[in-house]
């Protein structure tokens, strides 16, 4: 279940670019014993412990189902128990570590399906469902419904590609689930306690503890897979109650106070006793070698993305210090062998988190900033090279959903022209293409649209009269709280920047033309003020800038085009040194567009 910490914690870091180590333990030799069942607990998320920057919010959209009520995918409120915050240190067992094609639908996949049957005692809510993200890159997910029954029973028969990691929603509480091919499973739970009850078993397969002697060696393929699917399941669950849940096995709230030695000691000894608990149940039951590979990886990758973003996260929640400085063999672990390139855990979203963090760790640490007019085509060219294999493809899809919405537009166009020569079989490319069509008009580089509005004075203005000049543009109305509560601070704003290559238009979208003219003129406001005639936020205007509120703030280069279209507010103290940072930056990028091509 996810826990609002981790909300948090991607908020603070946005798409930061961190620090980057990596677990000294293994990675890639997953290979561990096939054997039988698992027990229960509360539902996992690897979302909570994962302090990574953030991947793209999760959107939940597309239908399939048995009948349905509409129950929400949704984080649940963490129950943890309290462990101590810095664990004593613990080694870790060492682990093992061009042809452009058209762009055309990629060959269907085959699918299959799994099964969900199952009966929840004392039902709170009168539908289940489970939703699951079929591309890395689409936000979106697919999610499968199914009533619920007056005795409390629900079928659930979901489509499946492949290997799945999914969600299992009922209420507000959502619960992890691995799902594949050929899964066939009975769910049962308390409907007033889902976390603490849920337990998983195989359908159709001998109970009992004399039946499983005597038929183990009986069992069909497709019992044998029930079962493992089941142990999986478990698996996750009770994973979820001991470590997800419980707070002193996660890094904030408490855990990122602390300096470099201790917190060190802390990840190592959660990873200790993550991988021990993973050891202990594939030894004493049956999971697929796909589930175990999974799971190895997100103990690997927690500790390597918790590592990674320490220093930057720790800067962001603790300030009443600096930032910390770190021992210079801190970021060591970076030359593990395997650690970038590790097939076994294309499945583990931590693995993928990682992957960017490392990218944006490494293009920082040749001098370059996110405000920086190269640093996206630096990070997609440094991927295009250090990685290899089918994650590269997702990595670099990411890296271009970050430009297109934070870096320039012709930049962004040039790198997914670029990405169809890593994408042969066109399995990102359409969703990245409809992510940039859908960003372009206000991205960086985008031509803002012109306007023609009358003056308070009444003369009138157009935004072209402006090229050459840094336009702050701040559309507000004289009825808003908030945009009253700025203006004392924007004729603050004005008169520092008095003389300055900069011109502040102030658009109100007030339909009562009379009361603008009058606050405009007895406020004597300073700034070129204008007027929409009409509309106000369902105006022509609006829409060409798509306007949902006011204040809205955009910043303009000298080149009529979008340099920024979430400033900071004219009443931050931060809005000075950014306009004195956007002086010239349009040109700025404009030398910077050149993107050559990565793959010959």
């Amino acid at each position: 279940m996810m826990s609002s910490f981790i909300t948090y914690a991607r908020y603070l870091l946005g798409t930061a670019l961190l620090a980057a180590p990596l677990l000294g333990q293994a990675q890639s030799k997953a290979t561990s014993p096939a054997v039988v069942q698992k027990k229960t607990a509360a539902p996992k998320s690897a979302a909570k412990r994962s302090t990574a920057p953030g991947a793209v919010k999760k959107t939940a959209t597309a239908t399939k189902a048995t009948p349905a009520a509409k129950p929400q995918p949704q984080s649940v409120p963490a129950s943890a128990q309290q462990m101590p915050a810095a664990a004593p240190a613990a080694t870790a067992p060492a682990a093992p570590a061009v042809v452009r094609p058209a762009a055309r639908p990629s060959a269907p996949v085959p699918m299959g399906t799994a099964v969900l049957t199952g009966r929840i005692s004392g039902p709170t809510t009168d539908s289940v469902s489970v939703a699951l993200r079929e591309n890395p890159l689409d936000p979106r997910e697919r999610i499968v419904r199914a009533l619920i029954g007056e005795k409390g029973d629900f079928k659930l028969v979901i489509p499946v590609s492949g290997s799945t990691k999914a969600d299992f929603v009922y209420g507000d509480d959502v619960a992890p689930l691995y799902l594949d091919n050929g899964t066939d499973i009975d769910v049962r739970f308390k409907g007033a306690d889902m976390s603490g009850t849920l337990k998983f078993k195989p359908n159709d397969v001998p109970t009992g503890f004399a039946t499983k002697l005597r038929n183990r060696g009986n069992l069909t393929d497709e019992q044998r897979h029930r079962q493992q699917a089941a142990n999986a399941n478990n698996y996750l669950v009770e994973a979820d109650a001991q470590f997800v849940e419980n707070d002193g096995f996660q890094v904030l709230p408490d855990n990122i106070q602390l300096y470099e030695a201790p917190f060190l000691s802390f990840l190592e000894y959660r990873r200790k006793h993550e991988l021990e608990f993973l050891e202990d149940h594939s030894a004493k039951q049956s999971f697929t070698q796909d589930f175990y590979n999974y799971a190895h990886a997100e103990v690997v990758y927690s500790y390597a993305n918790d590592r990674l973003t320490y220093q930057d996260l720790r800067e962001q929640v603790v300030n009443t210090e600096g930032r910390l400085k770190i021992e210079p063999t801190y970021y060591n672990f970076l030359r593990e062998p395997g650690l970038l390139n590790e097939p076994n855990a294309l499945q583990s979203e931590l693995y993928h988190e990682f992957l960017l963090n490392y990218v944006h760790f490494s293009v920082a640490q040749e001098k370059r900033q996110r405000s920086d007019p190269d640093f996206y085509p630096a990070s997609y060219a440094l991927a295009s090279r250090k990685l290899t294999g089918p994650t590269r493809a997702i990595i670099l899809g990411r890296i271009l959903q970050e430009s297109f919405r934070f870096g320039h537009v012709k930049q962004s166009a040039a790198m997914l022209d670029d990405f169809r020569n890593y994408d042969p079989k066109n399995q990102y490319y359409a969703i990245l293409q409809a992510d940039f069509n859908r960003l372009k008009d206000f991205a960086i580089g985008a031509p803002a649209p012109d306007f023609k509005l009358p003056t308070a004075n009444g003369d009138t203005v157009h935004l072209h009269d402006y090229v050459g000049k840094l336009v702050y543009l701040n559309f507000w109305k004289t009825t808003n709280g908030l945009c009253l509560r700025d203006l004392a601070y924007a004729q603050e704003l004005i008169r520092k920047f008095e003389g300055k290559n900069i011109t502040f238009i102030n658009i109100a979208l007030d339909e009562n033309e009379q009361a603008w003219r009058q606050l405009v003129n007895v406020k004597k406001l300073p700034g070129v003020q204008v007027r929409v005639p009409s509309g106000g936020l369902s105006s022509t205007l609006a829409q060409d800038y798509a306007l949902q509120d006011v204040p809205t703030y955009m910043l303009v280069g000298e080149d009529g085009t979008f340099l920024n279209t979430k400033p900071k507010r004219l009443s931050s103290r931060a809005a000075i040194d950014e306009i004195n940072q956007s002086f010239g930056k349009a040109s700025t990028y404009t030398s910077a567009i050149e993107f050559p091509t990565t793959k010959k």
